[in-house]
């Protein structure tokens, strides 16, 4: 695909522009914007790679993403054979709708602090549905009403805690990609998000890169910051993140079912990525369920 760079144009005297996206699955390629996105994820599941970063997504996700930041949303194979429409709200916008009367305003020095740190790549967590509602409406606002939906939505999200906004990345450096290496590495990323659960190849990526093995693995070093292997593993660590939280299967069929051919490789290489071993991972999420039912109860 040549599709890698999404240009999307403002008409005369629009500073916001929202797209609502319901389709069988995801089908955008590995990109980047010239401007902010903030996405609602309202119907789907799967893994989205933004930077050098890559994680699961599910119904109700928020992310703000900022100009220049390469990423892609890829639905897992068992969403697009449930026959589910995936529904996304999408809001295009540029820092210049805020650089008017608002400058004076502490409230926004908070949203440009936000916006900074787009640049990164954020996941919104917890969103309440305040917010939700505010992303519902603004598909049906024009002009001067959506910019304040939008403010509306920012300044929620300003007063959300730390802990509940996260950075993708830690550096910009995906930024920084010319669109030569877009064209190189988002046949890649396909190549690997398709077929994580196969043994993967270096030669194979290689070709498609239309490169040889050894610039490739030079080149994908250079432009991810991981070897090509250690990207691989990081895609499969993340399936089993989620099968390990969704599904009541044993961690050797969820090894097996995330690409690994070795459970002890597995395991090491889980423990490398998630900072704990995959049975810790588990019984650290059904803890944190445990506190929170209980916290329920007693309201």
């Amino acid at each position: 695909m040549k599709v890698i760079y999404e240009h999307q144009s403002h008409p005369t005297g629009t500073a916001v522009i929202v797209k609502e996206y319901i389709q069988d699955y995801f089908t955008s390629p590995y990109h980047y914007h010239d401007l902010y996105e903030l996405i609602y994820i309202a119907k789907s599941y799967g893994k989205i790679y933004a930077g050098n970063r890559i994680m699961n997504f599910h119904d109700g996700d928020v992310f703000l993403l900022g100009p220049g930041l390469g990423h892609c949303f890829y639905n897992e194979l068992a969403f697009v054979a449930s026959g589910e429409k995936a529904h996304a709200i999408v809001i295009f916008f540029n820092i210049n709708f805020l650089q008017t009367e608002l400058t004076d305003n502490p409230d926004y020095f908070k949203m440009k602090e936000l916006l900074d740190r787009s640049l990164f790549g954020l996941q919104i967590k917890d969103t309440e549905n305040s917010i939700i509602n505010e992303f519902n409406q603004i598909t049906h606002k024009t002009g001067i009403e959506k910019m304040i939906t939008l403010l509306t939505i920012l300044h929620k999200i300003t007063g959300k805690s730390s802990k509940e906004i996260i950075s993708l990345n830690h550096s910009t450096t995906s930024a920084k990609l010319s669109n030569r290496d877009f064209d190189r590495l988002e046949p890649v990323i396909n190549y690997v998000l398709e077929n994580f659960r196969d043994n993967l190849d270096s030669k194979v990526a290689a070709s498609l890169a239309n490169m040889n093995d050894a610039a490739f693995c030079r080149f994908f070093k250079r432009r991810t910051e991981k070897t090509f292997s250690q990207f691989t593993n990081e895609v499969r660590v993340t399936h089993a993140k989620n099968l390990l939280l969704e599904s009541q299967w044993d961690i050797l069929r969820i090894c097996y079912e995330s690409g690994f051919k070795n459970l002890s490789y597995f395991n090491r290489q889980f423990k490398l990525i998630a900072g704990s071993s995959p049975k810790e991972f588990r019984e650290l999420f059904q803890d944190k369920q445990g506190l929170l039912i209980r916290e329920n109860k007693t309201d």
